[in-house]
């Protein structure tokens, strides 16, 4: 069943964009319940509750998180510019800041993007911000749910909520 936002407007919104593995869209659910994040909007091929795979890393975060469906992760993202969300998209290129740089204007929306793929120009264009964890060994990347939640627990830092 799908679960929406609460009535009191959310200040910090995940959304998935894309994610493949249903894994990992419970590592969301599950990061985001205790991170505090608010909502969650899973878009595109992102998977939805109710799946087996989603509760085995979710352990059943997905019950208390709200979320919603969208097709596209693009109007999703317009109409949360409409309603006054800073945009921020969690993705490494050359127009990328350090997320701990980052100056924050509430409410916010983060992105997460596809595992493989990340986040496409077409979403990042609409970015209010584009942010990045420092990485230092070899690899450029962390696994998705895992730079989502460092992201989620920075925003909420700076937020000043516990």
């Amino acid at each position: 069943m799908e679960k929406t936002t609460p009535s009191k407007r959310p200040q910090l919104i995940g959304i998935a964009d894309n994610i493949r593995s249903l894994h990992n869209v419970g590592a969301l659910f599950r990061t985001a319940d205790g991170a505090g994040v608010e909502a969650l909007i899973l878009c595109g091929i992102t998977g939805q509750p109710p799946r087996n795979e989603i509760r085995k890393t979710a352990l059943g975060a997905e019950d208390f998180v709200p979320w919603q469906y969208r097709e596209n992760t693009l109007s999703a993202i317009k109409e949360l510019k409409t309603a006054g969300y800073h945009i921020i998209a969690l993705e490494k290129n050359d127009h990328s800041q350090l997320l701990y740089e980052i100056e924050l204007q509430l409410p916010v929306a983060l992105i997460a993007g596809n595992e493989y793929w990340g986040i496409s120009n077409e979403v990042l264009n609409e970015a209010d911000s584009i942010v990045h964890v420092p990485m230092f060994g070899q690899k450029i990347s962390l696994n998705v749910s895992v730079a989502f939640g460092i992201a989620a627990y920075e925003i909420k830092r700076q937020i000043g909520t516990s």
